[in-house]
């Protein structure tokens, strides 16, 4: 069984900007342990494995995901939409272990359940309370992988002739940071906006 409180230690000591410095497939325990000065068996005291390594990682991103689910549902899952590409944004080297790696944690089934709760007390039954959780996380997560994720090649220059539409989008600041934050903030609304309960 994994060490819970081992994991978030080594994911402290870890800290995601090592990750984004040498990319996840690069990290292992011997390397870990050269960087922290300490013998790479000393950190099996705290997990047993990479693994347990890598979940202790996702753990800390999601945990620095604070959004409480009070309020109109809608504002507080946009919130939590954002909050989650904010935190991926500051780690680019985590995104592939995000996107295929649960949130392992003790903590996870509660927080999940809270967020389902609240969505339950608006109006939806259990299965689509979770139906929206996983929709937006899954979301949030996608575009943001894609939009600045590990190997993501920068935009190639395009020959626009006769390209009206694309050439007025790239003069408009395609591909730019902000365009990035505008096209999310659009999917994300029209996401949120087509959710609904489902009534018979």
């Amino acid at each position: 069984m994994v060490d819970h409180v081992g994991r978030q230690k080594v994911a402290q000591i870890v800290q995601p900007p090592l990750v984004d410095r040498e990319g996840v497939q690069a990290l292992s325990m011997r390397k870990l342990g050269k960087a922290l000065g300490v013998e790479a068996m000393t950190l099996y005291y705290y997990v047993p494995n990479k693994d347990a390594m890598l979940d202790g990682l996702v753990e800390l991103v999601f945990s620095r995901v604070a959004v409480e689910p009070a309020g109109e549902w809608r504002a507080w899952v946009r919130a939590f939409a954002v909050s989650v590409r904010e935190q991926l944004l500051r780690h680019p080297g985590l995104m592939p272990v995000v996107a295929i790696r649960p949130v392992a944690t003790p903590g996870g089934p509660r927080t999940v359940e809270r967020a389902a709760g609240a969505l339950v007390e608006a109006g939806f039954t259990a299965s689509e309370a979770l139906h929206v959780i996983t929709a937006t996380a899954t979301f949030a997560i996608g575009h943001t992988l894609a939009e600045a994720g590990p190997g993501r090649p920068d935009n190639p220059d395009l020959d626009l002739d006769g390209l009206p539409v694309l050439a007025e989008a790239v003069a408009a600041g395609l591909g730019t940071p902000a365009d990035h934050q505008d096209r999310f903030e659009f999917a994300l609304d029209a996401l949120l906006n087509g959710l609904a309960p489902r009534r018979a």
